[in-house]
């Protein structure tokens, strides 16, 4: 675990050590005019580096976080109360268990200890209450995991051993596809109402490989890692329409349900797996590494077009015809490409890039065509529109990661200036428009003159978007990508080793 710890980073000195954070942060985050507070910031402190300036709003959620709703799943910044999902059933804590990660990587040590002993005494999966395996999945099970490698705290691999434990009833169906819901007292798993046919969703069961292959490997049993590989077997089998996977698949037949396709919601993450399983296993599963690359060959021939105004874009596919919008999720796909490019066949590395940087500007253009410099929730190509929201209900943001997500890996793979510019547009956008007395809210309409606020602070918004800018801005020896996968929660995980499963067990 040492030498894990040494791969996180080389700095002698901490930012929250050489900020003195926690008087700084308060200080700097009494009233100011808006438009003054980050340049401020950066004069009137010498060691207020753009790196540091993440941390500072990473403070404010978390002290806010802490103030209003501790022990809760989230905080409502503006009511100054707890606020639960239902994704997360009886269970509580989302925040404090998607923030471990980040709270160690920043190095806020007393925030994290803390943190660290409401996990031991608080944290309790055994309640009768229905949720969401993949939401549960990634930000519970990739949070304790992360905090497991990164800490070596062994109260983290127990406990996300025993919430893991908890998730196998899912996988009792005909086919081995998990449903997306489970009472995880009861066992009994169903899925979503509205999904076509009693079907999974493609992005849910595709976003379990990474945290139940680290299950297996910190568990010495099997079973996590053979319930996502029988995943891998039920697809194989299948015809793909166009080499094309729908986003919906029935678990007691083993077909799949309406041909729709998306690079975004109902379908992103899965993509990001294959190709993450491949580099976590140390570039061994070919299997993983085949179907990604297949799969982006598909996608580039029938999903990927350009405007007549020259961006680049994600189109949705249902059924054969195209429609002409990209979501928001869909934005982490820049990054994804790129973070492949290197696996690919030597003619087309520098084409994966260059994908990655297209999709990377127009999701920027989303975010430049709206008054708060914040992006939508979905942005269409159509009707002489480009890259902007068309539709009320897709005018939102909800402080989400995947543009800042894709920034910070296209910086690491190219160190093209341009991409911290961008990051340091969105860092002054959320601080400008976003930041209210109690935290960091969403926005209902980012095309609006005057902030309506939602009333949410997600816990990704600690857990991925902070991470990322933090990251953005910091050195690569921090978080290495060759030693590193983050899961699609911004948990990261090591890379495995073959001789991983020897030291693991001999440190148990």
């Amino acid at each position: 675990m040492a030498q894990r710890q040494s791969l996180i980073s080389s700095h002698s000195q901490t930012d929250a050590q050489s900020l003195n954070s926690r008087h700084f942060g308060k200080m700097l985050f009494l009233p100011l005019p808006r438009f003054l507070l980050l340049n401020v910031m950066l004069t009137c402190h010498p060691t207020a580096t753009r790196k540091t300036v993440p941390l500072l709003l990473f403070i404010v959620a978390w002290d806010n976080y802490k103030r209003y709703a501790w022990g809760l799943n989230e905080l409502k910044p503006v009511s100054k109360q707890g606020h639960s999902s239902n994704l997360f059933g009886n269970i509580q804590g989302a925040t404090i268990v998607d923030a471990l990660d980040t709270l160690y990587i920043m190095e806020m040590k007393e925030e994290f200890k803390e943190a660290k002993e409401w996990v031991e005494k608080n944290l309790d999966f055994n309640v009768n209450a229905e949720i969401s395996v993949f939401e549960v999945n990634i930000r519970f099970v990739g949070g304790l995991l992360s905090a497991y490698y990164l800490s070596g705290e062994e109260v983290f691999r127990k406990k996300a051993v025993e919430l893991g434990e908890k998730l196998l009833p899912a996988f009792n169906t005909p086919t081995g596809i998990p449903w997306a819901l489970l009472n995880i007292k009861s066992g009994i798993g169903r899925n979503w109402p509205w999904a076509s046919g009693g079907s999974s969703i493609l992005a849910e069961f595709g976003t379990l490989h990474l945290e139940f292959v680290h299950l297996s490997h910190l568990s010495g049993n099997p079973v996590f890692a053979e319930k996502v590989m029988n995943i891998r077997k039920v697809l194989n089998r299948l015809d793909k329409p166009e080499g094309l996977y729908p986003n919906y698949l029935n678990p007691s037949s083993g077909q799949w349900g309406q041909h729709h396709v998306s690079i975004g919601g109902l379908g992103d993450s899965f993509y990001e797996y294959l190709l993450k399983a491949w580099l976590m296993s140390d570039k061994t599963d070919e299997d993983g590494k085949k179907m990604y690359y297949d799969a982006v060959q598909a996608i580039e021939t029938h999903l990927i077009r350009k405007s007549s105004g020259g961006l680049t874009y994600i189109a949705e596919w249902k059924g054969g015809l195209l429609e002409h919008k990209m979501g928001h999720l869909t934005c982490f796909a820049g990054g994804m490409f790129a973070l492949g490019a290197d696996g690919a066949p030597s003619d087309k590395t520098g084409h994966h890039i260059e994908l990655g940087a297209e999709i990377a500007r127009t999701c920027h253009e989303s975010y430049d065509r709206t008054r708060m410099k914040l992006g939508p929730e979905a942005f269409r190509f159509d009707g002489g529109v480009e890259a902007i929201a068309t539709r009320q209900n897709e005018k939102y943001y909800i402080l989400r990661p995947e543009v800042i997500e894709t920034y910070m890996y296209m910086w690491r793979l190219t160190h093209d200036p341009k991409y911290r510019e961008w990051g340091w547009e969105a860092v002054e956008a959320l601080e400008k428009h976003c930041r209210v007395d109690g935290g960091y809210s969403g926005l209902r309409d980012v095309y609006n003159n005057h902030e309506s606020h939602d009333d949410v602070q997600q816990s990704f918004f600690l857990s991925e978007t902070l991470k990322y800018l933090y990251l953005l801005f910091s050195e690569d020896d921090l978080l290495p990508f060759e030693h590193w996968v983050f899961n699609t929660e911004a948990h990261p995980l090591p890379v495995l080793h073959k001789d991983d499963g020897n030291k693991e067990e001999n440190q148990k």
